[in-house]
């Protein structure tokens, strides 16, 4: 049996989190931002020495090749992402580019030669975090998502994937897509369900389903201490029915329907004036499309 240095797969997470690190022991590194980048120079340092071959598509998605003796086959994949939230853990995604990569490095230990190629991929944008939707990246390689539509994607600042591109030095000249044989993605769960039953390692049976909505809810803004109750249109009164509602709609798909409002912003907040126009997200999940598209229609 084969096995790989867990030793250096640990120090390459615990070297690869310092950049960005947080206070409270995470990671913050945006996708496309100057953290992201050092992390992807890191982790193309760590490829170079181990014999692998760089390349970057025309959406910033990285690959590290190792040759295989059938120089025709499509490869084997693996990968994920290096981009966190912006108060991300240290082995989100992180941990399916390094498995990756340990698994490279432990070949090369052993000096096992494959007969397909393998390639490592790190995803841009998989988080959603900086420029919506998630998944970017990966969506455009597959051809869900096309090019030009990402490109145009803008954060809150008003900075384009294409000019986020530039600025980082990631748009590459890699033809998009192409055949792959295979695809490997070791994750770390990010909820209590495995701890709770004392597993270490669990296998994938679906993919959790995503809806994205964004709600513009608009009362009227008038003074805290002189407009009386009955007379209000309230925005943030309303919006928190609305956010109870929401609650409401994950009971009736339990446990599997999840709904989150991850964003909330009042324009032209002011602590006495009533609020008056606000914006917030909403966040759906369920891994059975009919359920998520019921659960959208609800909303």
């Amino acid at each position: 049996m084969l096995k790989i240095n867990g030793e250096r797969l640990w120090d390459s997470l615990m070297a690869m989190a310092e950049i960005g690190a947080t206070a409270r022991g995470g990671s913050c590194r945006l996708a496309l931002s100057a953290e992201d980048k050092a992390g992807r120079e890191l982790f193309s340092h760590w490829c170079t020495a181990a014999g692998l071959t760089l390349s970057v598509d025309a959406i910033g998605n990285l690959f590290a090749r190792r040759a295989g003796t059938d120089k025709d086959a499509a490869p084997v994949m693996m990968g994920s992402h290096l981009d966190t939230q912006p108060e991300g853990g240290r082995f989100d995604g992180v941990y399916g580019v390094l498995a990756g990569l340990e698994v490279v490095r432990s070949l090369n230990d052993h000096a096992i030669q494959t007969r397909k190629p393998l390639e490592i991929a790190v995803w841009t944008n998989e988080e959603g975090a900086r420029f919506t939707p998630a998944m970017l990246g990966s969506a455009v390689f597959t051809g869900s998502l096309e090019l030009d539509k990402a490109l145009a994607t803008t954060d809150v600042e008003g900075i384009s994937v294409a000019e986020a591109l530039r600025t980082s030095g990631y748009n590459g000249s890699r033809v998009l897509g192409g055949d792959v044989d295979a695809y490997f993605e070791a994750h770390i769960e990010q909820g209590p369900i495995l701890e709770d039953n004392a597993k270490s390692i669990g296998v994938v049976t679906g993919g959790q389903a995503i809806r994205w909505l964004d709600v513009r809810v608009e009362g009227m803004a008038a003074h805290a201490g002189t407009t009386p109750m009955p007379l209000r249109k309230d925005a943030l009164y309303g919006a928190a029915q609305m956010l109870q509602a929401l609650e409401n709609l994950a009971a009736d798909f339990a446990p599997e329907g999840l709904t989150t409002v991850g964003e909330l912003s009042i324009a032209k907040s002011s602590r006495n004036t009533i609020p008056g126009l606000l914006n917030l997200t909403v966040d759906l999940r369920h891994h059975r499309d009919a359920d998520i598209e019921a659960m959208e229609q609800q909303v």
